[in-house]
C-alpha cells in the first residue's frame, strides 16, 4: 500500500502556511458525521544504546488482545543480510509480568504492569501503567507513568555505569473501523521539541459541483481541503508545522471502487489510507517503500492512519 501511494502522487504539492489557514473555523463532528473507532495502534521506536548499537522496537496495542500488547525487536538499519533474522512478534496477554527473549545476539527483557491502566476510547493506555524494555541490561524503551516501579526495575538490572541511550518515536500506525464513518481523530507530535497536535480528518459532501470533500484540521484549523474526492482519490499536499515540512498523502481508491472492506491490514480491500510524514529539503523522493524507510540511517516521523470503513456517503 505504501508503495502504491508514492507512485500516484503529483510532484507539484501545494504548500500551506499558517497565514493561509488561520481564519478557517474548525468543523466538529455531529450525528450526520459518524466518528470511527480506533481498534489498534502500532508504534515503532528507534533505540540507540551507549555502545552505539541501534534497534527498532515495535509495540502494538489491540482491542482484540483484551488490552494486551505485542512487541518485537530488530536491528537498525534493516539490511538485506539481517532482515530475515529478526525476532518474531511476542504477544503478551497478562496484565503484569516479565519476558526474556533473544534477538540478533542481544538479550531482551520486557517488564510490564497494566493492572491499574486506564484507557480512553482506544486500545492504548493513557496512565496507570508501565512498560520497560531492556537490551543487554540497558534501557531500550520506557513507557508509562509509574515512576517508582520503573526506577526500581532500572536499579535492579543496571550496573554502576551511567547509561547513555536515545529513544526516538519514528512511526505510529493507527487502525480505524466503523460503518460509513467520515471523521477520524488522533493526536501526534511531529518533532521531539514540538507540541502534541490535535488532528481531525473529515470526509463529507460539499456544495453543488464540489462532490465529496476531504478536510484536514490541525488544532481546530483547516490546513487541507480537497474537493471532488471521487476524482482526486489519491494525492498529496505540504503542511508546514512547528518549522517542519510535513507531507500529507491520501489514498482512498478502495473507498470508491471496492465494496467489501475488511479491518485486518492496510492491503485489504476497502481501506482508506492517510499518511503524514516529516521530511527535510534534502529528501529526493516524496515517499519510500516501507522496507527502504528502515534502511535509512536518518528517519523522520511518520503517522499512518488505516481506515477500514465504507465510503462515507
Amino acid at each position: 500500500m505504501m508503495k502504491n501511494i508514492g507512485i500516484c502522487f503529483s510532484e507539484q504539492a501545494v504548500k500551506v502556511s499558517n497565514s493561509h489557514y488561520a481564519n478557517h473555523a474548525f468543523s466538529s463532528s455531529s450525528n450526520s458525521n459518524p466518528t470511527s473507532i480506533q481498534h489498534a495502534v502500532t508504534c515503532t521506536h528507534k533505540v540507540k544504546l551507549s555502545n552505539g548499537k541501534q534497534f527498532l522496537i515495535n509495540l502494538t496495542w489491540s482491542n482484540p488482545l483484551n488490552h494486551g500488547f505485542s512487541i518485537s525487536v530488530s536491528d537498525f538499519p534493516v539490511s538485506s543480510s539481517n532482515k530475515n533474522n529478526q525476532n518474531s512478534v511476542i504477544i503478551l496477554h497478562k496484565a503484569r509480568g516479565t519476558k526474556t527473549l533473544e534477538s540478533s545476539g542481544s538479550r531482551i527483557e520486557v517488564y510490564w504492569d497494566l493492572c491499574r491502566a486506564q484507557y480512553d476510547s482506544g486500545p492504548e493506555p493513557i496512565n496507570g501503567f508501565y512498560i520497560v524494555v531492556l537490551v543487554n541490561s540497558e534501557p531500550g524503551l520506557i513507557l508509562g507513568d509509574m515512576e517508582k516501579e520503573i526506577s526500581e526495575i532500572k536499579k535492579r538490572v543496571s550496573d554502576a555505569r551511567p547509561s547513555r541511550y536515545i529513544i526516538t518515536l519514528v512511526s505510529r500506525t493507527e487502525y480505524f473501523s466503523g460503518s460509513n464513518c467520515s471523521v477520524y481523530s488522533t493526536r501526534a507530535k511531529f518533532r521531539d521539541a514540538g507540541i502534541c497536535h490535535e488532528i481531525m480528518i473529515k470526509c463529507s459532501y460539499g456544495e453543488e459541483l464540489e462532490g465529496q470533500v476531504l478536510c484536514v484540521y490541525i488544532d481546530k484549523k483547516r490546513v487541507v481541503q480537497v474537493k471532488r474526492l471521487e476524482w482526486n482519490f489519491r494525492g498529496n499536499q505540504n503542511i508546514f508545522l512547528d518549522g517542519v515540512l510535513v507531507d500529507f498523502m491520501w489514498d482512498l481508491h478502495d473507498w470508491f471502487f471496492i465494496n467489501n472492506p475488511t479491518e485486518s491490514s492496510s492491503s485489504s480491500s476497502g481501506n482508506g489510507v492517510f499518511l503524514f510524514r516529516t521530511r527535510s529539503g534534502l529528501d529526493s523522493r516524496l515517499w519510500l517503500e516501507e522496507k527502504d524507510c528502515f534502511q535509512q540511517e536518518k528517519l523522520g516521523f511518520s503517522l499512518l492512519l488505516i481506515c477500514a470503513c465504507n465510503n462515507p456517503d
